[in-house]
């Protein structure tokens, strides 16, 4: 059998997203990964298999721990006995005594090695040939990691850097996003659990083919497991997680979730065409008042209207509709069918933009007192963040446990400009959009407050004899 049949049969082994990293020949790949989905194992495949075509004069592997090198060169041994690659193991050895630099190392009859290191970046130092980076951002020190891997690659000779994530202050994290802006040219891999899930892992796991159900099912007890948000984003999803700059924190957020809200709602365009009716069934039990915010989007952005139904202080997300890339006249088809509602009290719109038009036409039939036009100002946007975030501390806004608006939610950021002012938006490298779940939902509170926007607030000081006067006689 020819080696050519040989690497045929061996593709058996990988799952198309594994084949999809294998079959890239990319100088330097990055791997945006989930935990758990076979990435080293398909990483150590491709290095036996450069080693064996004498491809690379060596491969340098460095892993966050130990084991994890420990693991990879076992993967490697197994694939030099399926490729029947003349190899041996040399086991543990010493690189550098002196510095305490160890290496397990695997010699190819060809002259070639491949070497799994400690994450001790002073191991690259000198050294030349294809460097694979595992688990990067988990590194103790992956700027000096990379400082002295990034060398070894300068006569041409690959790269591989797979990780999860560890927050967004990492060089992976700027990594993958210079990669999505298009500031590095490298190829970019991306895979999540979900992915994972849907080309076969978990076929893989339990030998034999599974259904939608079972994935799903799989999926939420691993999210389960994972306890906290954030772990489950970074270790599962491929989302970054900072939680040090989160203007809500996912604690506060969870924490205001009920399973038994409504998830949002995202009509078709049959049910565009009857969206009277629908409004009406889906809004039938209401027995509160009505408060609602819509943030307005055509193309790239969501259309979001979002309603509160005010019982006491506490505030129910009852109707969350979703509208992508509909055309206005048909936006506003839906905000009149919301507003006709009998408990509707009072709206407050997005009059950025799009929404000028579509405010206007909306004011004109319900009136100023029933529909207010807010300009997205910055101030008007901290004044906006502030009262939900407010009330959310209070517990007196209750919103569906859904993974949209609560990333949504989660995504807003509070940012100081070189001028000094205040601004809230989404991250520049958040590639979910721009938090408009959170904006209609934050003018949904806006209308339920007691006070206009409009209105301004003044905050009067007595002057120093004035307050005098007021306590003299108390001691």
């Amino acid at each position: 059998m020819t080696e050519s049949r040989q690497e045929q049969k061996n593709r058996s082994h990988f799952l198309p997203y594994q084949l999809a990293w294998l079959d890239d020949t990319s100088p330097v790949k990055v791997w945006d990964k989930s935990r758990r989905i076979g990435a080293t194992y398909v990483q150590s495949y491709e290095d036996v298999r450069d080693c064996a075509k004498k491809a690379v004069p060596a491969v340098w592997f460095s892993s966050a721990d130990e084991s994890a090198a420990k693991e990879y060169i076992e993967y490697c041994e197994m694939w030099t006995k399926l490729f029947d690659i003349a190899a041996r193991s040399l086991g543990q050895v010493f690189l550098d005594s002196e510095r305490n630099i160890k290496t397990f190392t695997i010699e190819f009859a060809n002259g070639t090695k491949i070497h799994a290191l400690s994450s001790n970046p002073k191991a690259f130092r000198s050294k030349g040939g294809k460097v694979v980076l595992d688990e990067f951002a988990h590194h103790d020190n992956p700027n000096r990691l990379w400082a002295a891997a990034r060398p070894c690659i300068t006569w041409g000779f690959p790269m591989r850097i797979l990780s999860t994530h560890n927050g967004t202050n990492t060089r992976f994290f700027k990594f993958v996003d210079a990669i999505k802006k298009k500031k590095l040219n490298w190829s970019l891999h991306t895979t999540t659990i979900q992915k994972a899930a849907a080309d076969g892992l978990l076929d893989k796991i339990r030998g034999h083919a599974t259904t939608q159900e079972e994935r799903e099912a799989w999926l939420a007890e691993l999210k389960a497991d994972c306890f906290d948000e954030s772990d489950w984003l970074q270790e599962y999803c491929c989302i970054p997680v900072d939680e040090a700059t989160a203007f809500l924190p996912y604690d506060l957020i969870t924490n205001c979730e009920l399973d038994s809200l409504p998830k949002p709602f995202k009509p078709t365009q049959t049910e565009l065409d009857k969206i009277d009716i629908i409004a009406a069934k889906l809004l039938a039990q209401i027995t509160g008042e009505l408060y609602g915010g819509m943030d307005v989007g055509r193309k790239k952005d969501l259309s979001i209207i979002w309603l509160w139904e005010k019982l006491g202080r506490q505030k129910y997300a009852r109707l969350i509709i979703e509208m992508e890339k509909v055309l206005l006249p048909l936006q506003q088809l839906v905000l009149f069918a919301v507003l006709k509602h009998p408990r509707m009290r009072r709206f407050c719109l997005d009059s950025t933009g799009l929404g000028t038009q579509l405010g206007d036409a909306t004011q004109l039939v319900f009136g100023p007192h029933k529909v207010e036009a807010v300009n997205f100002s910055n101030p008007v946007k901290e004044d906006l963040a502030y009262r939900i975030k407010m009330e959310m501390e209070d517990k007196t806004l209750l919103i569906p446990s859904d993974f949209e608006v609560r990333e949504d939610f989660h995504s807003i950021r509070k940012f100081t400009t070189a001028a000094g002012n205040i601004r809230f938006d989404v991250a520049s490298s958040d590639a979910r959009g721009h938090a408009d779940r959170f904006w209609a939902a934050a003018l949904a509170t806006l209308a339920a407050a007691d006070a206009r926007l409009s209105t301004p607030i003044y905050v009067a000081t007595l002057g120093k004899r004035e307050a005098y006067n007021i306590v003299a006689g108390y001691n």
